[in-house]
């Protein structure tokens, strides 16, 4: 019998790298989706040291390119595996305004239409699995965030904190949508909060701006190894094969607070999502 199929995106450092190895440890074979070559390459050695050297492999997928995940998507479901498991965890944290290649603010463009037009291109391997899940990285910061309908790029009064927040929002409620869509099938979908993991997120790896930040702050943050641990739990466990549509904090569901719990907001940013990334139905 083949090994189950997990795919991670972000997967060359930090949490996603924690979640590869802890994937493959359990037995799972690995994609690991990285858009850096030399990175992802420094990454599969890790993964395959930890737990094996047929346990993982590297994809290459630029999250904020729509051609690029068009190209990525294509390519790997003319392979025709069932993917059991898909964690969304690549993100992004832009300290000034930048856009992506297909002209969206970063934050909103690749935390969230990014793994948007990702999950939907890859949803019928999915949910050829015999019990497919997909996992949503979010952060609390979501209560901070509201969604700019009239302007979701931020093109006036941006600052990181409103943009991180309104992408991390947006997750949540693409992750309730989804589940409610995924009703009466066989797939989930749950996204969480991983608590304050020290990662290299927000650090510019041009000029080492936010470095300093991170090492003062570091002794107060989890280990990307303990901030996988509910990603893990939402994408192994027995315990929650049922649960979709929740949001999840150190293993447990957790209440939504205000708008991540507005199912009319919800739709809008689903049918805003549609029309954004280029699909329809």
């Amino acid at each position: 019998m083949s090994r189950k199929l997990a795919m991670v995106t972000g997967a060359n450092s930090g949490m996603g790298l924690a979640t590869s190895i802890g994937l493959a440890k359990a037995g799972m074979r690995v994609v690991m989706v990285c858009r850096s070559e030399a990175r992802g390459k420094e990454a599969l050695a890790k993964v395959r040291d930890a737990a094996g050297g047929d346990t993982a492999e590297l994809m290459l997928c630029d999250l904020g390119s729509f051609a690029d995940i068009r190209r990525f998507a294509a390519e790997f479901n003319s392979r025709g595996d069932a993917l059991d498991v898909l964690v969304n965890n690549a993100g992004v944290v832009s300290l000034k305004r930048t856009l992506t290649k297909d002209g969206f603010e970063s934050m909103i463009g690749i935390n969230h239409l990014g793994h948007f037009l990702f999950t939907m291109l890859l949803l019928d391997r999915i949910k050829a699995a015999k019990q497919g899940r997909i996992v949503v990285v979010a952060s609390g910061a979501y209560k901070a965030g509201r969604l700019n309908f009239d302007d979701f790029n931020l093109t006036k009064g941006f600052n990181v904190a409103k943009g991180y927040g309104q992408s991390k929002l947006a997750n949540i409620l693409f992750a309730r949508s989804l589940a409610k869509r995924l009703a009466g099938t066989t797939t989930t979908v749950n996204s969480l909060h991983p608590g304050a993991v020290a990662t290299n997120i927000g650090v510019s790896r041009e000029t080492g701006f936010g470095k300093s930040l991170h090492v003062l702050l570091k002794p107060f943050f989890l280990t990307p190894e303990q901030g996988s641990e509910t990603a893990l739990h939402l994408a192994l466990s027995p315990e929650v094969k049922d649960a979709s549509g929740e949001y999840f904090y150190k293993k447990q569901a957790q209440a939504l607070a205000g708008k991540a719990a507005d199912d009319e907001s919800a739709e809008r940013l689903w049918k805003w999502s549609m029309e954004a990334v280029g699909l329809k139905g």
